[in-house]
């Protein structure tokens, strides 16, 4: 069996005039094939260094002779209306594909070797074109964030890490919203960049080199009559006071925003320069979510004993070492244990990963709790607000996470690759 870069290359010889064109056009249809999100080509000394991002993870494909290097950056420039000659200066640039249906967001990076390019893959047709039902979300929390949804006004957070699939959430509520008032409430979105056109929503681009930022573009949309605004997401102070301020003037407010828990995006508004006393009255929601891998057919049951035994041992080394992220997972979900353990195996199908696709975890925060509403004016600590959220019954994102170990959807290497622990089966 050919390996990628056999299949990527063919038979070509480096000689090829056509040879960069027709590597970048393979390289970009395997990807899609394979599901990758993003390309990483970067020039190392042994040539050009190629790997692409499938299920979160990082996985290499293979080495390009570094003399085409050269050749393959210059093809994506190209593509990308891209400047071929400026090879000192960092370059975003954006390829449409309508007949494969790819949209690619392309970005150059100058470095030691050369220009180290990364490629993401924002659409493929109508697999990205999701709803919430389709997302996988634990019920209650589906069922919050719809009635969330159908509110006038109030602000709306997805929050987590990178590539926690915020932006695939967002586009689901924008879809919501649309079939739910058949066209009847003006949408509009800033967005840096757009990745999926909507129909029924006017969707802005932000350019910041034009005086375009999310700040400007903000003040002028709230004079557009809009109902619901769809901000990207939160950067900033000064964008996050304009969108809650839009979110107390009438509009229903949509956004994404970086934070580990619900309680930490809490606490990090207000270190922005919030008061509390408007998150306590703006905030509909607060969705935090990851996305875990989900284990192949491949998978092997374990021995839930010695599995059980490295997950207390993991839980031990958080409590000790842990982030106050990882605390408030703890704080959360104390006592959450092991009664199944299933392991990656490996297979053709999952490229003997032992992992085939995703899965979300997450969890939901009101502020409908007297208490926690209180603690939220008195500007208590991320400590303080979980375990007061975690008080009122509410599942956190690692009650959920433990929830689909427990049920053989994914295994607890990775529940603490998600969470950033040393277990010793990480793979």
């Amino acid at each position: 069996m050919p390996t990628l870069i056999e299949k990527i290359t063919g038979s070509m010889a480096i000689e090829d005039a056509n040879y960069a064109t027709v590597a970048v056009d393979r390289l970009l249809s395997e990807a899609v094939t394979m599901g990758a999100s993003d390309i990483h080509l970067q020039p190392v000394s042994e040539g050009l260094w190629i790997r692409w991002r499938i299920d979160g993870v990082l996985q290499p494909v293979g080495t390009l002779p570094g003399r085409i290097a050269p050749n393959i950056v210059a093809r994506l420039k190209v593509l990308a209306g891209l400047l071929t000659y400026q090879t000192d200066r960092p370059q975003e640039g954006r390829l449409r594909d309508p007949a494969r249906n790819l949209d690619v967001r392309i970005s150059t990076f100058p470095i030691l070797c050369g220009e180290k390019v990364v490629i993401r893959i924002l659409s493929t047709g109508a697999a990205s074109l999701r709803n919430l039902a389709q997302l996988g979300f634990p019920t209650h929390v589906a069922d919050q964030l719809h009635a969330a949804l159908n509110a006038t006004s109030g602000a709306i957070l997805l929050v987590g890490p990178a590539g926690s699939g915020k932006t695939t959430t967002a586009y689901a509520c924008l879809r919501a919203l649309v079939q739910i008032t058949g066209g009847g409430r003006s949408i509009a979105t800033l967005e840096d960049p757009i990745e999926v056109a909507l129909d029924g929503v006017a969707q802005s681009q932000v350019r910041e080199s034009a005086g375009f930022d999310l700040a400007t573009g903000l003040r002028s949309l709230v004079r557009q009559d809009p109902e619901v605004i769809f901000v990207g997401e939160i950067r900033d102070p000064q964008t996050a006071v304009i969108a809650f301020q839009a979110a107390m003037t009438g509009q229903l407010m949509l956004t994404t925003f970086h934070a580990g828990t619900a309680v930490e995006a809490v606490t990090r508004l207000l270190d922005m320069g919030i008061p509390p006393y408007i998150l306590r009255g703006t905030i509909r929601v607060i969705v935090a979510q990851r996305l875990l891998r989900r284990l192949c057919k491949c998978a092997k049951d374990s021995d839930p004993n010695a599995c059980q035994a490295d997950n207390l041992k993991g839980l031990a080394n958080m409590r000790a070492h842990g982030t106050d992220e990882e605390s408030q997972i703890l704080t959360a979900s104390p006592g959450a244990l092991l009664n199944r353990c299933r392991e990656p195996a490996g297979c053709e199908a999952c490229q003997g990963t032992g992992y085939l696709g995703r899965c979300v975890t997450a969890e939901i925060l009101t502020f409908q709790d007297t208490a926690l509403a209180q603690a939220i004016l008195d500007r208590a600590d991320s400590r303080r607000l979980a375990e007061l959220a975690s008080a009122t019954g509410a599942e956190s994102i690692s009650d959920t996470a433990i929830r689909l170990v427990n049920e053989g959807v994914t295994s607890p290497a990775e529940w603490f690759r998600l969470f950033g622990m040393d277990h010793p089966q990480h793979p």
